[in-house]
């Protein structure tokens, strides 16, 4: 993994950037709520537009997530998928990926075990 970025603000979520070849991957350590929703949305569409956008969220330190959440990861999805990229998320903890599954999102970004797992998928 290459170009290591962390944000500075101090805070209930962390994001470290890596990239690995084109696929950039997001990890992230805390909780996504309301607080923190637009580090999320920015961390998630701030690409460069040059290629399609290819992102993997490790939400493996995520330890909640709200409905603030579901919606940053809804319209980031659907920016990628219209700039012909896409986003995949990966382990999720239990709670966070329940989370997912009663909204239905698991349904609609891929969600694996692991973050090896979601850059060959």
């Amino acid at each position: 993994m290459t170009d290591t970025h962390t944000t500075g603000r101090p805070g209930p979520l962390s994001i470290d950037h890596t990239a690995v070849g084109d696929i950039r991957v997001l990890t992230l350590r805390g909780e996504i709520d309301h607080a923190v929703r637009n580090e999320l949305t920015e961390a998630l569409l701030s690409y460069d537009g040059a290629a399609p956008p290819k992102t993997v969220m490790d939400l493996s330190g995520v330890t909640f997530m709200d409905s603030s959440g579901i919606n940053v990861l809804i319209a980031a999805h659907q920016s990628m998928s219209d700039a012909q990229g896409w986003l995949r998320i990966a382990g999720a903890q239990e709670s966070v990926l329940r989370t997912l599954q009663l909204v239905g999102l698991d349904q609609v970004i891929g969600c694996h075990p692991t973050v090896e797992q979601a850059l060959t998928a």
